[in-house]
């Protein structure tokens, strides 16, 4: 098996997204405080998630162009100064007109970074790269995780909620102090510049990936903005027990994107897609349809270890399905989540006013059946492609090149 040497860069990759991933889920958290302090009601206030979800599809957009034009480098550094300057908008806010463009800045120049760190880990690791982008993610996910816990602590401590952003903000200052210096990875051999590479060029494979990207966030997002309300309302459970429940949905994450990191040394990611997705067809139902509290939040766990590996290994697949063009398949990954943050908690939420929210769960289960007919698709077009897979002993031979 080969070495993987996890270099400078590599850590700053992984820090700068579970950076990024901590920045962007305190606004979730934040949102009850900013709701109380500015007197808006939840309509107003979830123009802030909306924004941000917008923002995230422009970066999805024109990230390529803007990686062509200033170099990754800068696009890299901004967005990470970006997110820092978008905190701060929201710290100083006193009003939506504030604080709503502070949410659409960290979506857009945010994601930015996000599809800067995914396409320079991707040529850092190059055959290897499913094993770097689920190490990434899982980083992500444990900033993630510690966004919700940095709010309530140091507000519960008289530090405040706007304590968080400041400590992210210090963290980008830190890094960049400490990292400057890092090599980015060079862009693949043969590459075209992003600006000027034609959309004909990503082939059909790699969309089929991109619409699995779009189902299976709209699938995340669905159950992460949407679980406390299911376990208060329909399970039953308190309001406050219900919300910290929800936190064995991201330990569930952690958990499953750490083991899929592993599995990638083993089994290509194509294949590790079809198990988590069968993963979230098993824990999905018991959350959904169980009678009982602790099954329903076994199923909530369930499905968030299948949930946790299907964005990385379909980034992964989408990347396979176009290696020479990393930074253009990053932004249009981008793009599908965007449009799925910003389209998929909201048509459950006009799907609960109307049939209440057991039933507007009923669209998670049908979205699912549509991920698994959309991955078989990808991957028989990927196999076309590449009549003949990357298989565990290929990727970790010792003609491989060391990375």
């Amino acid at each position: 098996m080969t070495f993987l040497n996890r270099d400078r860069f590599t850590w700053l990759a992984y820090l700068m997204l579970g950076y990024y991933s901590y920045q962007q889920a305190t606004l979730s958290p934040a949102e009850p405080f900013i709701r109380a302090e500015l007197g808006l009601n939840y309509s107003v206030s979830a123009l802030h998630f909306t924004a941000m979800s917008f923002g995230m599809v422009l970066a999805g957009l024109f990230t390529d162009r803007a990686a062509a034009r200033w170099g990754r480098k800068a696009v890299f550094w901004g967005g990470g100064g970006g997110m820092a300057l978008a905190g701060l908008l929201l710290i100083v806010g006193r009003q939506v007109s504030v604080t709503i463009p502070a949410a659409l800045l960290m979506g857009a120049i945010g994601t930015a970074l996000m599809a800067m760190c995914y396409a320079t880990v991707a040529d850092r690791f190059g055959e290897h790269r499913a094993t770097g982008l689920t190490e990434a993610n899982t980083v992500a996910s444990v900033g993630a995780m510690l966004a919700p816990l940095a709010v309530g602590g140091l507000a519960q401590v008289g530090l405040g909620w706007r304590g968080s952003l400041i400590a992210g903000g210090l963290v980008w200052v830190l890094m960049l102090l400490v990292f400057w210096t890092a090599k980015f990875p060079a862009a693949p051999a043969g590459s075209k510049p992003a600006a000027v590479t034609p959309r004909r060029s990503l082939p059909a494979a790699f969309w089929a990936y991109w619409l699995v990207v779009v189902l299976g966030v709209a699938v995340e997002w669905g159950i992460i903005y949407w679980s406390a309300a299911f376990l208060e309302r329909v399970v039953g459970l308190p309001k406050v027990t219900a919300s910290t429940l929800v936190s064995a949905f991201f330990l569930a994450m952690v958990i499953g994107r750490f083991t899929g990191s592993r599995l990638t040394r083993f089994f290509p990611p194509n294949r590790l897609l079809i198990g988590a997705v069968a993963i979230v067809l098993v824990g999905f139902p018991i959350f959904w349809l169980a009678q009982t509290p602790v099954l329903n939040i076994a199923g909530l766990f369930i499905a968030g270890l299948g949930v946790a590996n299907m964005y990385p290994m379909t980034l992964s697949s989408a990347s396979n399905a176009a290696p020479e063009h990393t930074t253009l398949v990053s932004a249009r990954v981008s793009l599908a989540a965007g449009v799925a943050m910003l389209t998929g908690p909201q048509l459950l939420g006009a799907a609960a006013d109307r049939i209440g929210i057991q039933g507007a769960y009923g669209i998670i289960a049908a979205l699912m059946v549509g991920v698994i007919v959309v991955v078989f698709i990808a991957n028989h077009l990927a196999a076309q492609r590449r009549p003949v897979p990357l298989t565990s002993a290929e990727e970790f031979s010792g003609t491989a090149e060391p990375v």
